[in-house]
């Protein structure tokens, strides 16, 4: 009788965790705030608003309601770090939740989710593997293209595989980016070489933060690296954090802000890096658990004499 009295309670609590991380925790989204020291001497604050994994369908209410509520923070430049998308007809609707942060600087890269439409898979099987160029041998599904043409057009750079420049609140932003190293497809050849030291502020953007990519921008003078994909470890377990990050980075960094590389370089170059938690999930891994969604306003401000 005891033992089925625990079975029943177990039972019980995991189905009121099961219920608790599909129907609560994923739909309760937060805004986190960060300073990150990385402007020159005397340079004004810049608010930069970092958005990632959305992994969007047209359903996703609530979803959609709290990105369109980030435009009254009115951040001085918006990033993008990719997976905004998770079905064909997601592009109007995420256009009308960005709303007005359309009309702000912004840049953006692709994930593997803005081309291929999610597939039902085992969620445990990140505990040993990653998710790496399981796409290799597919042709991308989702409009993508049309996707990037909607942001360009508005004005956001596209900055896969590509550099770019922009001049937010009167600071002078040099920015690279490649396109999703998860499923290979990032190129940094075409973009290898130092960050113009004359900029301000070099920003390095990509949507899996990888350390040999990471590694490359940092060695290129970049100052702040912005990622995303690792959706914050999505489950976790209070006090030991992050299972899985499903790329090369460790558990340690799968959400938040750190330097890299943690361990000083010969050359002494090192990078602010901010893994966004992202804002979705897969519509086929519907939840989360100690590891609310999010969008981070980061407050980039001047270094400190010792940073």
């Amino acid at each position: 009788m005891r033992a089925r009295t625990l079975t029943s309670i177990a039972a019980a609590a995991g189905a009121a965790a099961v219920g608790y991380a599909t129907v609560v925790e994923r739909n309760w989204f937060t805004l986190r705030q960060q300073d990150v020291p990385v402007l020159p001497a005397g340079a004004d604050p810049v608010r930069l608003l970092h958005i990632s994994d959305l992994h969007l369908t047209p359903g996703r209410h609530r979803l959609m309601a709290f990105v369109r509520s980030l435009a009254g923070l009115e951040p001085d430049l918006v990033v993008n770090t990719g997976d905004s998308i998770a079905a064909p007809d997601a592009i109007g609707p995420l256009l009308d939740s960005l709303g007005p942060l359309l009309d702000r600087p912004g840049v953006f890269v692709y994930g593997s989710n803005d081309l291929y439409s999610p597939k039902p898979k085992n969620p445990a099987r990140y505990l040993w593997r990653t998710s790496a160029n399981e796409h290799e041998h597919d042709d991308p599904d989702l409009p993508w293209e049309k996707l990037g043409e909607e942001f360009t057009a508005r004005g956001w750079l596209d900055l896969s595989n590509k550099r770019g420049r922009l001049t937010v609140n009167g600071l002078d932003i040099a920015f690279g980016g490649v396109h999703d190293s998860h499923s290979a497809r990032d190129r940094y050849d075409q973009i290898a070489g130092q960050a113009d030291p004359a900029a301000g502020l070099r920003v390095g953007v990509l949507h899996s933060p990888e350390p040999r990519v990471l590694d490359q921008f940092t060695a290129d003078g970049y100052d702040l690296l912005l990622a995303g994909h690792t959706h914050g470890g999505q489950l976790c377990i209070p006090g030991y954090g992050a299972l899985a990050t499903n790329c090369g980075i460790d558990r340690a960094r799968a959400r938040g802000l750190s330097m890299h590389p943690q361990i000083a370089r010969p050359d002494g170059k090192t990078a602010w890096l901010y893994v966004s938690g992202g804002l979705g999930t897969s519509p086929w891994a519907p939840a989360r658990f100690a590891c609310r969604p999010e969008a981070t306003l980061l407050t980039l401000v001047p270094r400190t004499a010792s940073a």
